[in-house]
């Protein structure tokens, strides 16, 4: 089973919480999601699978669980 990881560079480093057209589909990021980058710029989350509405083309995705590596380096 391949787990899908996404970093702050690959959605071009938003910094305001919305629904973002990407190549995979969309990306819901939040407030909380972009604390994290902030904070921690090199962190990568798991993406989920969302359901999409009936007005949606396409898949919806949100953020999961993050990796911040090893801060100390």
């Amino acid at each position: 089973m391949r787990v899908n990881k996404i970093n702050w560079d690959r959605i071009g480093r938003v910094t305001e919480p919305g629904r973002y057209k990407c190549f995979f589909g969309y990306l819901n990021v939040t407030s909380e999601d972009i604390e994290v980058w902030t904070r921690y710029p090199d962190a990568t989350f798991t993406l989920i699978t969302q359901l999409a509405d009936e007005r949606a083309v396409g898949e919806d995705y949100r953020l999961g669980a993050f990796d911040i590596g090893n801060p100390d380096q």
